[in-house]
């Protein structure tokens, strides 16, 4: 019997890329993948040289965010 898929799915209203390739510069929404669920951050987040902060402020996020896509207001 083939080995189910137990990764959770991000859902399809958008598309997801990998953090390694965030670009710098950006306002992004980020995603959290945490056990089963996945939980996307609330509020636009820039990626800069050593972590991520929230757009428009410099206070780093205490997360380590797994995927990210484009901000829309």
């Amino acid at each position: 019997m083939p080995a189910r898929d137990v990764r959770p799915r991000l859902e399809a209203d958008g598309t997801w890329e990998r953090i390694e390739t965030a670009p710098f510069d950006r306002d992004l929404e980020l995603a959290v993948i945490e056990g089963n669920a996945i939980h996307k951050l609330i509020f636009p987040c820039r990626r800069v040289l050593g972590g991520w902060v929230k757009a428009g402020l410099t206070d780093r996020i205490s997360v380590q965010p797994t995927h990210w896509r484009a901000w829309v207001n």
